[in-house]
């Protein structure tokens, strides 16, 4: 058959058709792979692992104390018409859990052992942000108790909030003094219940925080142990996590949350900033004099950190074997992956404070250091 003899409802095969059908083609492809942009929550709904006090509640102790008390989230999202919602937590750990698992959070600021709880359960969250490390652990008694170091508890009613951050530091600290959890007798209480107990007499001892000055300093305990005497082994750790599903929906909105409390730690890790920082810390849980006291001889710049350093890693790394040893949960996640690092290089990269706060290695040393160094 001639061009001549082409029928003419045939259609004409011409570059310009190919090229129509090729890029009809490439953006049906586009779209099958390409995520669709949620669209911007009414809500932006954080956690907090304490129940905090007062009305709106407040906490100390870490920089989100310090975002949620100014309310700086809030400003941040206020042009945008997101609400942000904080939501403290009674049950601490263990109930911002159960809320991750209902899906009713997107951010929760939460230490070690519950969300290695969660990961090991299947609850997706990726850690976004350091917030609260190397944080003190005590131990209390009565008054008059012969109890003055770790080795004496064995035998002994010892009070400790199991299910959170405290519980691992302390049976941690228990090994290391050569006692296993089954040589003594662990109680769980909360902070509130351990402060009845410790006054009443109904237990023997108390690992907690620097709740225990209050029972000190009204002639109900003593205190005899610190971590921050002993060793950084002890610390606790908290960091701020996102939820898989909110941090891949809405990145720019985990961006902008990072970038305020990453703002905020710089202005406070300043210790020119150290009287102003226990003096609004003071205004929430506890008095000023107790967070003075806890943070003797510690630099703003290490307890303020927000890097997700080795050293950070590596304690979620050794509290997921206690966790799985002391049968916490029934496998081992795995844990580098957990840590999302993006957010927090692009504030520190945007802030101009790469370099500004002292990175550790896995042995506590700081990074390219030689010594000993708790």
């Amino acid at each position: 058959m001639t061009p001549e003899q082409t029928p003419r409802h045939a259609p004409a095969r011409t570059p310009q058709r190919w090229l129509n059908v090729l890029l009809a083609l490439s953006v049906s492809l586009l779209a099958a792979i390409s995520p669709v942009q949620a669209a911007a929550p009414a809500s932006i709904r954080i956690g907090v692992a304490t129940g905090g006090v007062g009305g709106p509640p407040r906490t100390g102790g870490s920089t989100v104390g310090i975002v949620n008390a100014q309310g700086l989230i809030e400003k941040e999202f206020e042009k945008d018409g997101i609400k942000v919602e904080w939501i403290f937590f009674k049950g601490a750990g263990p109930a911002v859990n159960e809320a991750l698992v209902n899906q009713q959070l997107d951010l929760a600021w939460q230490g070690d052992l519950p969300s290695i709880v969660h990961r090991a359960n299947g609850v997706k969250t990726r850690i976004v942000l350091g917030t609260g490390v190397r944080t003190g652990l005590y131990l209390g008694v009565p008054p008059d108790s012969t109890i003055s170091r770790i080795e004496d508890l064995k035998g002994k009613r010892v009070a400790v909030f199991k299910g959170t951050n405290l519980h691992l530091a302390a049976v941690r600290a228990l090994a290391v003094h050569g006692l296993k959890e089954s040589d003594v007798k662990l109680i769980n209480l909360d902070p509130a219940g351990t402060q009845a107990a410790l006054s009443t007499r109904d237990i023997d001892a108390a690992f907690s925080y620097v709740d225990l000055f209050r029972l000190r300093e009204s002639g109900v305990a003593k205190v005899v142990w610190s971590a921050a005497a002993d060793s950084y082994r002890f610390t606790r750790q908290t960091v701020l996590l996102a939820t898989e599903v909110f941090a891949t929906e809405h990145p720019e909105l985990v961006q902008r949350v990072v970038n305020v409390v990453v703002r905020t730690a710089r202005e406070y890790s300043e210790e020119s900033r150290r009287g102003d920082l226990f003096a609004q810390w003071g205004k929430a849980e506890l008095p000023e004099k107790y967070w003075r006291e806890d943070f003797v001889g510690q630099p703003l710049r290490v307890r303020l950190s927000p890097l997700l350093d080795p050293f950070l890693v590596s304690r979620y790394k050794d509290a997921t074997d206690e966790s799985f040893k002391l049968k916490l949960i029934r496998k081992q996640p795995e844990i580098d992956s957990w840590f999302d690092r993006r957010f927090l290089n692009a504030a520190l990269k945007e802030q101009k404070l790469e370099g500004y706060w002292p990175e550790y290695a896995a042995d506590g040393n700081l990074v390219g250091s030689q010594g000993a160094k708790r």
